[in-house]
């Protein structure tokens, strides 16, 4: 045998050492036990629940990083496909004003971000310009604005341009008229909001630098070419306040108001006038957990100590049982859990990832538009920053 043909006999014969070295390898490895994908039941807890204790809730961090139980054999990470799968809004209760809603399988940062983006950053329109041509009540001209800016105006903001100052037009501005005298002798007067009349024409105060021809038409704050009531979207559906009893003023015997409301859009950050909502809040889901069977008296007792009565009694042959009724209505008042006793047998803990969120609107829009005009906020933002990224 030559020498080359020695060497290639050797190199085969070393390959299929390296071969039979690998094979054992993957067995070796394919006969270990399973490596742990659930973490133990303690840890579990901690990173689904806020403990809340008599004293103070503990283990209140979110866990998200990828590498907090990469010891254990654990993928902490948040992955598209799971959050697509386990993400769930569930409506509660929906009414003209208001709705509550669940939202699960969401990291409490983009709760937050849907709360805020609804105070501040969905539009509305609400009265910016007040023009007073009379006010002789004991109500100051610039308390009077204020107090006009605050009423809700039903109308949908969607339908309205960001208002141009140089030229208010039919298109960014609604325009408001009110007259309101309280005759001598008679009782005082109360104001409302039912006294705004609406102008789809646009304003009837003639410009006062206005130095037209006499005989012509005289020029007024805004530049309205078609009267709003003509558009199909106001035609059927007349502009006004939400709300017709909210008291602006109370006038004596003589005293008279007459002033032009102009209302443009805006936003909740520039000034709390424009925000949609009278408030957006959140909070974790209750979970009430007895730690052991409560009978008889104890139960009795349970019940009372409970202010929201989420604590029920069972009768089953003759023996009482505590049971958890309305584990939502928890407050988190901690008045179950007093005394060494009672922490015992009775947990209080709060969902991590399961949030009851609710929304009140001011009546611009119904609360569930408001929140998917939240989200569609929201992904312009995450389009935004991707694009600046990239």
């Amino acid at each position: 045998m030559s020498g080359k043909d020695k060497s290639l006999h050797n190199m085969s014969d070393s390959e299929s050492e390296q071969e039979g070295v690998a094979k054992e390898g993957i067995e070796w490895i394919m006969n270990l036990p399973d490596v742990p994908m659930k973490l133990p039941p303690h840890l579990e807890l901690q990173r689904t629940r806020v403990e809340c204790k008599a004293d103070a809730p503990i283990h209140t961090d979110t866990i998200q990083y990828s590498g907090a139980f990469a010891s254990m054999g654990v993928d902490n990470s948040l992955r598209l496909d799971y959050f697509r799968n386990n993400f769930k809004i569930e409506v509660i209760d929906l009414k003209e004003d208001d709705i509550e809603f669940d939202m699960i399988g969401i990291d409490p940062a983009l709760a937050n971000a849907f709360r805020r983006i609804l105070i501040a950053e969905v539009p509305t329109m609400a009265i910016e310009k007040v023009l007073v041509a009379n006010n002789t009540s004991i109500v100051q001209d610039e308390v009077l604005a204020h107090r006009l800016g605050l009423v809700p105006i039903h109308v949908d903001p969607r339908l309205f341009e960001y208002s141009d100052k140089d030229t208010p037009n039919e298109k960014n501005t609604i325009v408001f008229r009110l007259h309101a005298c309280c005759e001598r002798g008679k009782q005082r007067l109360t104001v409302t909001s039912k006294a705004l009349t609406w102008l789809p024409n646009g304003s009837e105060f003639p410009l006062v630098s206005d130095k037209s021809v006499s005989n012509s038409k005289p020029k007024t704050y805004t530049s309205f070419s078609c009267s709003q009531d003509t558009l199909p979207e106001f035609s059927n559906n007349p502009i006004g306040p939400k709300d017709s009893d909210i008291i602006l003023a109370r006038l004596g015997p003589g005293q008279e108001i007459e002033l032009e409301a102009h209302a443009v859009k805006g936003m909740g950050k520039t000034h709390a006038k424009w925000s949609p909502v009278a408030t957006a809040w959140y909070r974790m889901l209750p979970e009430v957990v007895l730690l052991e069977e409560i009978k008889d008296e104890l139960a009795e007792e349970l019940k009372k100590k409970c202010p929201v009565n989420v604590f029920d009694i069972e009768d089953i042959a003759g023996k009482k049982r505590a049971t958890v009724a309305r584990p939502r209505a928890c407050t988190l008042c901690r008045e179950c859990i007093r005394g060494d006793v009672w922490e015992k047998r009775v947990a209080l803990r709060r969902v991590k990832d399961h949030f009851i969120f609710k929304i009140e609107s001011t009546g611009a829009l119904p609360p569930e538009v408001l929140f998917t005009e939240a989200v569609k906020i929201l992904e312009d933002k995450c389009e935004r920053l991707i694009a600046e990224l990239s």
